[in-house]
């Protein structure tokens, strides 16, 4: 039964079935108890003392599916064979074409009707992805003279806000058209920093992004 199982394969069990009900009826349509009925034993109470609530769970399923892109992300940045200019369109690149983005963009729920949620990506947002990844390849880039900006610090936070936040179908409910021209005015403002780091490839991938996540929610 699960309720004898070690606390860390409780945990690991409570977030594949998650995972899986998740991908099959979509975060809005899966309730605790659809979750419970997938345990094997495992009681409400179980649940409720490694998790305070369905979004908790939802963070922690998350959490776990980008741990391995964060670790492809850090490899990126501390490339020695490339430019910072080079490093931050590899890291965008990646980022938005790498296959766990569909599972994602599945699951995702409407945040608007998460606040709690939404928050914790926007602290993430500011917090761990500008300064760990951003910045440091910014910083980079004003050394080998392929980035320009007397506001690293700042420059980070907003190219990541305006990536993560702004153009993020799941926040605004953007359809893929709606993403398109997000995407392009980012390109732009990117441009306006003389940094050539978005293609048509990423675009092309935004727009079908947005489309699974308008199918699945």
């Amino acid at each position: 039964m699960a309720r004898n199982k070690h606390p860390e394969e409780t945990v690991s069990l409570i977030l594949d079935v998650s995972y899986r009900l998740f991908m099959e009826k979509g975060y809005e349509h899966t309730s605790i108890q659809d979750i419970i009925d997938h345990l094997g034993g495992l009681s409400k109470g179980a649940i409720y003392h490694h998790f305070k609530s369905k979004e908790d769970i939802l963070v922690a399923v998350t959490d776990k599916m980008t741990e391995e892109s964060n670790k492809m992300l850090a490899v990126i940045r501390d490339r020695t064979d490339l430019t910072g200019e080079e490093k931050l369109k590899m890291i965008f690149k990646e980022s938005i074409l790498r296959p766990v983005q569909d599972d994602i963009f599945t699951v995702a729920p409407n945040l608007s009707n998460n606040p709690r949620l939404l928050f914790s990506i926007f602290k993430e947002t500011v917090q761990d992805a500008a300064p760990h990844y951003i910045l440091p390849i910014l910083e980079q880039g004003i050394k080998d003279g392929s980035i320009r900006t007397d506001y690293p610090a700042e420059l980070s936070e907003l190219i990541i806000l305006t990536a993560n936040i702004w153009t993020n179908p799941m926040i605004f409910d953007n359809s893929a058209e709606e993403s398109y021209r997000k995407f392009m005015v980012f390109r732009q403002m990117m441009q306006g920093f003389g940094l050539d780091v978005v293609d048509d490839e990423m675009l092309a991938r935004l727009q079908e992004l947005a489309a699974i996540y308008q199918k699945n929610k």
